[in-house]
């Protein structure tokens, strides 16, 4: 999504019914769309494909938001109110091991998107690190070295789970094209901000602000421009544009067809062209 060229950074994911947009910012669903950005941080290449991108910096400001669920320490989620109801903040705030996922951020970050899943109010998520100049270090290799052989495999799938953008050697191919994605994962170079923009692993690169939270800014600037849209539509048109990436361009465009033809019925389609008619904004309701 953006990123500050200093501490500060973010990305973006959608969701079914929400958009994650992953800050340090997209729907909730079976797959998210972590579009990326970061900070004057560096980007190890075999795990950061386009889209997981770092989100770190200052605190967000109280103002705006209703509540708090302490689960724990590690995670943060707060509810958005006033003109950014819908928004959600999941921060994380691992300062003794950079924010890296262990089995217990992992355990709550599935706790929280389930639960955010399934909540029709949600239309947004933004996934921020609460701690200054560090969005996600990966893996908790200190925690990972304990491990055994046969609980490794696990512990990865569970990641994957929570964040599908994980998976270096597909997606990064995928994003970048074979032959830089092989020098990168090769060389295991890191790239700053403006390399990784560059050569199109992140959407944004930001000047850092006084705060030290721009990248965290523009991913809820990104979030209030999701909040109008039809949920009904952006939830099709995601799934039309992660299953259409897989396959070729005819069975993409009757996929796209086929999303198309869900929205036909809705009355968020009809609510869309009476808008249009009376000239005036829409009111959807994800119906």
């Amino acid at each position: 999504m953006a990123a500050a060229a200093a501490p500060g950074a973010l990305g973006a994911w959608q969701a079914g019914r929400a958009r994650l947009v992953a800050a340090g910012c997209a729907p909730l669903g079976p797959r998210w769309t972590l579009p990326g950005s970061l900070t004057g941080q560096r980007l190890g290449p075999a795990i950061r494909a386009r889209g997981w991108a770092p989100a770190a910096g200052g605190l967000p400001s109280r103002r705006g938001y209703s509540s708090e669920v302490k689960t724990d320490d590690e995670l943060r989620v707060r509810y958005l109110e006033e003109e950014n109801r819908g928004i959600v903040v999941l921060g994380i705030n691992r300062a003794h091991a950079k924010n890296s996922f262990s089995k217990n951020l992992v355990k709550m970050l599935s706790k929280a998107v389930d639960a955010l899943k399934s909540d029709k109010k949600v239309r947004t998520v933004i996934v921020r690190s609460e701690v200054p100049g560090i969005f996600c270090a990966g893996a908790d290799l200190k925690e990972r070295v304990k491990m055994s052989s046969s609980e490794v495999g696990p512990f990865v799938s569970k990641i994957r789970a929570v964040i599908n953008e994980i998976g270096g050697t597909q997606r990064l191919p995928r994003a970048i094209g074979m032959s830089l994605a092989k020098e990168l994962i090769f060389s295991a170079r890191v790239l700053d901000g403006q390399e990784a923009k560059a050569v199109g692993l992140v959407s944004h690169v930001l000047e850092q602000n006084q705060e030290g939270d721009a990248a965290y800014r523009k991913a809820l600037d990104l979030a209030r421009e999701f909040l109008p849209q039809g949920p009904v539509a952006m939830r099709v048109a995601k799934l039309a544009i992660n299953q259409g990436m897989e396959v070729d361009l005819v069975t993409g465009l009757a996929i796209e067809e086929a999303c198309y033809a869900q929205t036909i019925p809705t009355k968020d389609r009809l609510e869309g062209l009476l808008a249009f008619k009376e000239k005036r904004s829409p009111r959807y309701k994800g119906e």
